[in-house]
């Protein structure tokens, strides 16, 4: 489901962000993050324009920004 993607994604970028405050030059990874972040995107926009209620609720679980 979205959510469960949404979820391992978000750990995925978490883990990709603590490595590039140790290896800021490491580009490829940097480009991996941003790749990661526009998938988490469109399924947070998809989630919520299918299931708001269900899109408010994982917001608010996974610490994320509207």
């Amino acid at each position: 489901s979205a959510d469960v993607q949404i979820a391992i994604l978000t750990e995925r970028i978490a883990e990709l962000t603590d490595h590039l405050k140790l290896s800021p030059k490491d580009h490829n990874s940097r480009l991996a993050l941003l790749k990661l972040v526009g998938q988490r995107r469109k399924l947070l926009e998809y989630l919520n324009s299918t299931d708001t209620e269900r899109y408010k609720n994982l917001i608010k679980r996974l610490n994320l920004r509207k």
